[in-house]
């Protein structure tokens, strides 16, 4: 069984930093990809950005893309999604996933991911 556990929402002013954490665990945790998707209401669901575990090469949304980074620390099994210039379309609930397949994946399509935490709520203020 696999768990995810976000964490480091919190409500900051527009132009602000926040760096959101995800905490993976199981038996044997082994994912090809982890991502990084929100949700806002009366919206899509949209893809931030993703990371794969070995190797480390990373894919970034529209949105965040020179705004936010994803990183990882192998020895913890944690994920980080660094945000910076913080604007309040960002508001939304960041939700983090682990895609296990590998082969045949498009990392920005949250179908593909079989493995949600509960997500975290950042909010932005004008």
């Amino acid at each position: 069984q696999v768990q995810l556990v976000e964490s480091g929402g919190g409500l900051v002013q527009a132009g602000g930093s926040l760096r959101l954490s995800c905490a993976a665990s199981g038996r044997t945790f082994s994912p090809y990809h982890i991502g990084w998707f929100r949700l806002a209401p009366g919206k899509e669901r949209e893809f931030v950005a993703a990371i794969r575990w070995s190797g480390g090469s990373t894919h970034s949304g529209d949105y965040g893309k020179g705004r936010f980074t994803i990183s990882r620390d192998d020895a913890k099994n944690r994920v980080y999604l660094k945000m910076n210039s913080l604007k309040p379309e960002d508001t939304a609930v960041y939700y983090c996933a682990a895609e296990t397949r590998g082969f045949g994946v498009v990392v920005s399509r949250y179908l593909e991911y079989d493995h949600w935490g509960q997500g975290t709520q950042v909010t932005v203020s004008s």
